[in-house]
């Protein structure tokens, strides 16, 4: 029906409805938007302008500018505010482009010792070289002006943001070898294949774990106390007794974890490693061994050792920077979760003990880390 102002009546369809009425209610919403939803439902119910300013305590003209905007270009639209810009922009697109590109330099290379910019040095940078650029406006502009030109752009040049440059040209090759392997393994563990193979084959994924460091406490440990303090209370100094490296081969068949944990992690140490997986496993066996390029594991006196068992050992390398191929990160990461979390000892000897016990407390309840996806595809070559 017609209001007697004069304005038609405003029908809402039931998704401008269901959206006014959450609107109206909500806690979060901007307060005008609020307002405006609650004058166009009362108009929409057939309330007259002046029962609606009686009853949300709005001004008419408030009343009548947001019914009018929303009969005119829809409900969506008459709930925002209308743009409207007084007078021509006194800093133009040219000005804008100018300080954007001088944030995606470095200020090292204008002269400057930083590195990275900040809002203030930018800023003040864009002032003093405003009308030598030809963008006299920009001379008054301060850490606002130039913020809003960044964030119009999305630029934040104070942020760091990491990546890692591929630097293997084979790294498709490699990895899909590598979750062959781990497939392999997953058929040969479920007798999806046959005993034809000439030689058993035994897959163990090894690496090190280097710098697990022996700190010690320099005041006792305080127990939680129960309606007191419910954790542990510790002294934030402690002693460095020095670091310690767990060289570790992961069964990917049985979950068994096979460590020697050493001062250091060269040739010599990682041969003792193979030495313990020769013994360990049958004489006539192949070990297939998933590792990284690591010095120690292709160094002259590795490589003369593994001539010396010739067809013992089959290396299956992960590609450079492709660690998280490498299935024993998922047991070195329960370790770091479980007995190596918090660790205080007293010397290097007591850490030894504490992880080889860890290490047994883990093989006496193996878990079978595997591979869960095997989608990939090899590279175009």
């Amino acid at each position: 029906m017609a209001r007697r102002t004069g304005r038609a009546a405003l029908v809402l369809s039931g998704e401008h409805k269901a959206m006014l009425d959450e609107l109206a209610g909500s806690r979060t919403a901007p307060t005008r938007e609020v307002e405006r939803a609650r004058v166009l439902l009362a108009y929409a119910d057939g309330q007259s302008p002046t029962q609606i300013q009686r009853a949300l305590g709005t001004s008419r003209p408030t009343i009548y500018k947001c019914i009018d905007k929303a009969l005119a270009t829809g409900v969506a639209t008459g709930l925002q505010d209308r743009y409207h810009r007084p007078h021509p922009p006194q800093i133009t697109d040219d000005a804008r482009a100018w300080v954007v590109d001088l944030a995606c330099r470095k200020p090292k290379d204008l002269g400057y010792a930083a590195e990275l910019w900040t809002l203030s040095a930018l800023a003040a940078h864009v002032s003093a070289n405003a009308h030598s650029a030809g963008f006299a406006r920009l001379a008054r502009a301060g850490k606002t002006t130039v913020w809003r030109i960044l964030d119009a752009h999305e630029l934040k040049p104070h942020r760091v943001r990491y990546y890692l440059e591929r630097r293997d040209a084979q790294f498709e090759r490699k990895m899909a070898e590598v979750l062959m392997v781990y497939r392999d393994v997953n058929l040969y563990r479920a007798d999806a294949v046959h005993d034809a193979r000439p030689a058993s084959i035994y897959t163990v994924s090894v690496d090190e774990k280097p710098g697990v460091q022996a700190l010690g406490v320099t005041a006792p440990d305080l127990p939680p106390v129960a309606g007191v303090h419910p954790g542990v209370g510790r002294d934030h100094e402690y002693i460095r007794h020095g670091t310690l490296s767990i060289i570790a081969a992961l069964d990917l068949h049985s979950g068994e974890i096979i460590a020697n944990v050493e001062p250091r992690h060269r040739s010599r140490e990682f041969i003792a490693l193979l030495e313990r997986l020769h013994a360990h496993y049958p004489s006539e066996a192949v070990i297939r061994v998933v590792l990284d390029n690591h010095s120690a594991h292709i160094s002259k006196e590795t490589m003369a050792y593994l001539a010396s068992r010739p067809g013992r050992f089959e290396y299956v390398h992960t590609p450079k920077h492709g660690s998280w191929l490498n299935l024993v990160e998922s047991a070195f990461s329960k370790m770091a979760r479980s007995f190596l979390r918090h660790i205080r000892v007293a010397s290097l000897d007591e850490l030894k003990l504490r992880i080889l016990k860890g290490i047994d407390e883990m093989n006496a309840q193996p878990v079978r880390f595997q591979w869960k996806s095997f989608d990939f595809q090899m590279a175009e070559t």
